[in-house]
């Protein structure tokens, strides 16, 4: 099976083909840096970097970008509470961005631009627009694109232009032509940054910034763009409108947007205040317990987040890690040879079929379950087990060592689980089978099943 893709911009799932064969440009928004990342952030992240693993996997030679939003009102607002100078601010939040995405296994990008470093671009863009009539400089001097001169401004949202309703980032100004229009070049204000423009002192809007940032890296024309679904509107638009007005080509070719991340069925963001920073998660769960958590809904549904669901995911990996545990003893032992086989035909095409992790992680469930029945049964298990690891890998998943996993599971004492399993073999040696049973009664009672084989007694998770 082919890869395919639902693409926002045609509403439909289509076969993937690249603008150049066995090369994928790829842009994905990336965050604006006054604060820590939240849930919703880290879904963005790890639903793109599968996506880029799995790209790579197809062979694809992938260009992966990902900005930082260095300039921006809520970066200046938050550098005075804090008085501190915007880079320091930004500096700081990039480092716990990364602390973040690393925790959770995310690849680094194979590009990573900064707004602050493209002003050259953005304003090169700015310049073009003006000159073709589709941005005007306003009267307070900020310089405005001018939608309704833009054919096609909606085309990716669905949304008609008249019925819209002003939706940038900056307060409606009467200086403005019509009230749709978003500033590209804001006039500088008093201790705020500012760069030199034709248009005075100043800094950019939002949306210019991405415009010039993905066409700088990957071309007028590339594969894929992709972000949250909240920016499908109006900021993915507005780059539609700028980057093709601008360069008189079509902008992205398929673009992809993941799901909300909601609490009680609202979405988390920090406007609404309902949301957790990652670093608050990570003081209670794992990072593998979130990437398991956030795999587990298909990257474009709603993902109801809670802590059983977080409670939920944990057990899904102490699972695989159970097997991995297992087959790291047999692989001491006698190896695993890594073939071709059913399970990765099947994870193949539900990776092919928009990236449908959870159905992956089914196919992974059922080669653990598999995998530990030929175990239990004394068979050989190296045609199927070679691509576990792999297969793992390629979400991003159970990296750790297995014996380090459990014993950083609170809820799993693994020297207790060993000192029975001692007792036990002393109490059968001794021939005190009472003893024997009342200890596997006991791993029983904590989810714990015992297998007695050749080479000693074993151990795994119901």
């Amino acid at each position: 099976m082919s890869l395919h893709i639902y693409n926002t911009l045609t509403r439909s799932k289509q076969r993937f083909e690249p603008l150049v064969a066995g090369r994928v440009g790829m842009y994905v928004c990336g965050v604006t840096v006054y604060d820590h990342c939240h849930v919703g952030h880290a879904r963005v992240m790890v639903a793109f970097d599968v996506i880029y693993r799995w790209l790579m996997q197809l062979g694809f030679d992938v260009s992966y970008v990902r900005n930082f939003t260095d300039v921006d009102d809520k970066i200046i607002r938050r550098a005075n509470e804090l008085n501190v100078d915007c880079k320091a601010l930004t500096d700081e939040m990039i480092s716990a961005f990364y602390t973040d995405m690393d925790a959770l296994n995310c690849l680094r990008p194979t590009s990573e631009p900064r707004a602050t470093e493209h002003m050259p671009e953005m304003i090169g863009m700015i310049e073009k627009l003006v000159d073709k009539g589709l941005a005007y400089v306003a009267d307070n001097g900020d310089v405005a694109y001018a939608v309704r001169k833009f054919d096609g401004y909606g085309k990716l949202s669905g949304k008609k232009i008249d019925e819209l309703e002003s939706g940038s980032r900056v307060d409606v100004d009467e200086a403005k032509r019509d009230p749709l229009d978003f500033v590209l070049w804001k006039q500088a204000k008093p201790d705020e940054p500012a760069w030199d423009s034709p248009w005075g002192k100043g800094r950019p809007g939002w949306h210019i910034e991405c415009s010039a940032m993905s066409c700088t890296q990957l071309g007028a024309t590339f594969d894929i763009h992709g972000g949250g679904m909240d920016l499908k509107f109006p900021h993915h638009e507005n780059e539609i409108a700028q980057s093709e007005g601008a360069n008189g080509k079509p902008f992205a070719k398929v673009w992809v947007h993941n799901g909300f991340v909601n609490i009680n069925q609202e979405k988390m963001s920090k406007s609404l205040g309902n949301f957790f920073t990652v670093c608050e998660v990570l003081k209670k769960f794992q990072p593998e317990v979130l990437r398991m958590f956030i795999l587990g809904t298909h990257y474009r549904s709603p993902l109801d987040f809670s802590d059983q669901a977080l409670e939920t995911a944990r057990h899904g990996l102490d699972r695989l890690y159970e097997t991995k545990r297992r087959l790291a003893s047999l692989c001491e032992e006698k190896g695993v040879r890594s073939e071709e086989h059913a399970y990765a035909l099947r994870f193949a095409n539900a990776m092919n079929d928009d990236f449908n992790t959870p159905e992956a992680l089914a196919v992974l469930f059922d080669l653990a379950r598999s995998i530990n029945r030929a175990l239990d049964q004394g068979e050989d298990v190296s045609g199927i087990a070679g691509d576990f690891g792999t297969l793992n890998g390629l979400l991003g998943i159970t990296q750790q060592d297995a014996e380090n996993w459990f014993q950083s599971d609170d809820d799993l004492d693994v020297a207790l689980i060993e000192s029975l399993i001692a007792e036990r073999n002393e109490a059968r040696k001794q021939r005190d089978f009472g003893r024997a049973d009342a200890v596997r009664e006991q791993l029983a009672q904590m989810n714990v099943i015992l297998e007695d084989g050749p080479h000693g007694t074993s151990w795994k998770l119901k």
